[in-house]
């Protein structure tokens, strides 16, 4: 897996004071850019991703939002709702109506995969569920059973596969089936980088995949067997504190990061192929 050189482009500054400020998810459609931050978890930010300026916000209540998913096909947006154990879609079209349903406890990460379903990762229920965009199941993977718990980000790879961040000490991504067995995982004994605390992925259309350790602040770059991972080299005047949203934009060959530590920005970084 090869990177170019990427280039910072924008840096958008927190919006809210305190811990309450921190970038909890970010994901992007076409020239949209929608942006959960904890202070305001009353809307949803949408900025132009050609200028950076705020556009407009999308209403919505929520409480301990940490995904966000945009669907082209569908032309709306996914929110989890931690606390409340739901998943609000809100129509990026028209009406701009939203709607909810519940899901298993903790929900985190979100992703919206080839069948133009909403994946949900729910932390508490180590569970990973995918529903239509209407709300309805179509699938429950029980993860505790092959020993993978505290989903926080999980994503259907080309395979049908899901690749699942594990938010737990010491951590662990793996990539499982859909009868919740794991297919192979990420072994810090056997490789340099461990990682401390994953959250967000990114997966590219080759099936390698960016996590957010939000621990150790960096990103990694990850082949698709799992087998290697090297640190994605950022530029920016300061490290990255606690990257926990992220975003690839493959289009654009640009790659958000929210942070959660320090000041709570959102970093933004062209050309970026991996």
């Amino acid at each position: 897996m090869k990177s170019s050189a990427p280039t910072l482009i924008h840096v958008m500054p927190s919006r809210g004071s305190g811990k309450q400020g921190k970038v909890t998810a970010v994901t992007s459609l076409g020239d949209d850019v929608f942006v959960m931050h904890l202070c305001n978890e009353q809307q949803v930010e949408v900025y132009d991703a050609r200028t950076f300026t705020l556009k407009r916000h999308i209403h919505i209540t929520v409480a301990g939002s940490w995904g966000l998913a945009a669907c082209a096909h569908y032309k709306c947006l996914y929110i989890s709702d931690g606390e409340n154990a739901s998943i609000h879609r809100a129509e990026l079209s028209g009406s701009n109506a939203v709607k909810h349903w519940s899901v298993a406890s903790g929900p985190r990460g979100l992703s919206v995969n080839k069948a133009h379903n909403v994946v949900v990762a729910c932390v508490e229920a180590d569970k990973i569920q995918e529903y239509t965009t209407h709300g309805t199941l179509v699938r429950e993977i029980w993860l505790l059973r092959s020993g993978v718990t505290l989903p926080w980000h999980a994503v259907q790879l080309s395979t049908g596969h899901y690749a699942v961040s594990e938010c737990k000490s010491p951590t662990v991504v793996s990539v499982v089936g859909v009868d919740g067995q794991v297919v192979r995982s990420y072994s810090p004994s056997q490789i340099s980088y461990v990682v401390s605390c994953p959250t967000s992925l990114a997966v590219t259309k080759n099936d390698d995949i960016l996590v957010a350790d939000a621990r150790n602040n960096i990103i990694l770059a990850m082949n698709s067997s799992l087998s290697s991972a090297q640190e994605l080299t950022l530029p920016v005047d300061d490290v990255i504190q606690g990257p926990s949203g992220l975003c690839l934009d493959e289009s654009r060959a640009r790659l958000y990061v929210g942070e959660c530590g320090g000041s709570y920005r959102l970093l933004v970084f062209d050309c970026v192929i991996l």
